[in-house]
């Protein structure tokens, strides 16, 4: 499984930026990023810069959503609804989409159930509850 680094996540998503921004040929890794920063400009001006993407900390304490984690989020969903793996998700998804009339809203509520699977896991001490999961986002189609 792939573990990046902290560094290297930033990297990838400001090179995939850049490229975005001088019309490059994108890896489909870089065009589902690319899909997904489009549709947040408020990130835009962070990802220009990466340097200061390097260093910048991104703390609830300060009132800040990491974009880059969030970014990372609407990657995995992505996949996930792509391959339908947890199984269901596809599905559930596209129903939460289509009652929202938004992919993009669609995927910020299925970052919440995400979210709240993970900390599930951690806190007990188990694997993720994929099961709970897609229930989860069934719910709120």
């Amino acid at each position: 499984m792939f573990n990046p680094s902290k560094e290297e996540v930033r990297q990838f998503f400001c090179e995939a930026w850049a490229k975005q921004q001088r019309s490059g040929i994108l890896t489909p890794m870089e065009s589902i990023a690319a899909r997904w920063m489009v549709e947040h400009p408020e990130y835009h001006g962070i990802l220009s810069d990466l340097e200061s993407a390097k260093e910048a900390e991104y703390t609830p304490e300060k009132g800040q959503t990491n974009p880059f984690l969030h970014l990372s989020m609407h990657m995995s969903i992505t996949e996930q609804v792509q391959i339908d793996q947890p199984p269901g998700i596809r599905e559930a998804s596209k129903q939460l989409s289509i009652k929202l009339d938004s992919e993009h809203e669609a995927q910020h509520r299925i970052m919440e159930c995400l979210g709240q699977v993970l900390w599930n896991a951690q806190r007990d001490g188990t694997p993720p509850d994929m099961v709970a999961y897609v229930e989860a986002i069934k719910k709120l189609a």
